[in-house]
């Protein structure tokens, strides 16, 4: 069963900020998604985003192949991602690249990969202005939600879960050509839900993107999300459930098959590897008590890696 879904609407050009951070906390609990208007990121820089993403899945396979996944960075070929085996058994037919902060480096250098200057010019230099923006602006709704979950503003930043700084930006195309048409019946995206703190999504404005409010209702009832101009999509991850102890869900979504090709843009807000998540006081009580136990956010994420990747 389908149907549309209005999504509640969290604006950041508000003064009240109490008001602000109520209409958060009803979002995170009855929806787990919402639109974010007035967040600060000119049209301009995301087209420019856009404008280099097709370039770039616009490379030959050889070409992009040079940047294959490694250390969770790089490209993603089509079905190389398993998110649900029943709704793509043989991988979902999308293909994207991950990056980390353009300072994310290991003891054999920067982690992200990226096509040589002369094949796709200013790319790296787009991307790593975006990632920097948007960080920004995900750090403004992770404080909003701290304030909206009752305990200090700075509530995530003390507990190091920006430090350093985790969040991948995930570029993705969805392709129509290359798909068998033995396999017109799979989704864009497998239903998942995510494994961080929050995603911040911006789309091209082709459909697909669908929620499932209930994950355990039968028949599950799937609502399309709309695409809004100049809005971004918020959704909460797995992180953020556990810390609020399910008080904020995290929302069961997937894409459909696009008739026309689809690009996207998401940035997920994993806490820092070290960063150890567990129930928040101001969530938790005698007859509420926490449904999970703490966990150190590298752990979590080891175990999702292995089975949407089956690596490490």
């Amino acid at each position: 069963m389908e149907g549309a879904l209005q999504l509640p609407m969290i604006d950041l050009s508000s003064t009240d900020r109490t008001l602000l951070a109520d209409s958060l906390r009803k979002a995170c609990v009855e929806n787990g998604f919402f639109y974010l208007r007035n967040h600060g990121i000119g049209e301009e820089l995301i087209q420019r985003v856009f404008e280099g993403s097709r370039r770039f899945f616009g490379l030959s396979l050889e070409e992009k192949m040079k940047l294959l996944r490694k250390n969770h960075r790089g490209y993603s070929p089509l079905y190389s991602e398993m998110l649900n085996s029943n709704d793509n058994p043989k991988g979902d037919p999308k293909e994207s690249i991950y990056f980390g902060a353009p300072e994310d480096i290991s003891p054999y250098g920067n982690l992200n990969q990226w096509p040589p200057q002369e094949v796709l010019p200013c790319w790296r230099s787009t991307m790593e202005e975006y990632y920097k923006t948007i960080l920004c602006v995900g750090k403004r709704v992770v404080s909003l939600m701290a304030v909206a979950l009752n305990v200090d503003e700075d509530f995530f930043e003390k507990v190091g879960a920006f430090d350093p700084p985790a969040a991948l930006l995930r570029p993705l195309r969805y392709p129509t050509g290359e798909i068998d048409s033995s396999d017109k019946h799979m989704h864009g995206a497998g239903a998942h839900t995510d494994c961080g703190m929050i995603t911040i999504l911006v789309t091209d404005g082709v459909p697909g993107l669908q929620v499932c409010r209930d994950k355990l209702q039968k028949p599950q009832i799937w609502e399309d999300v709309h695409h809004l101009k100049g809005a971004f999509i918020v959704n909460i991850g797995d992180m953020m459930e556990r810390w609020t102890n399910c008080l904020f869900k995290s929302t069961l979504h997937r894409v459909t098959q696009p008739t026309q090709e689809r690009y996207s843009v998401a940035m997920l807000f994993d806490p820092s590897p070290d960063c150890v998540v567990e129930c928040l006081k101001s969530c938790c009580n005698e007859s509420s008590p926490p449904r999970f136990p703490p966990v150190r956010a590298a752990d979590y994420h080891k175990e999702n890696y292995k089975v949407t990747y089956g690596d490490q």
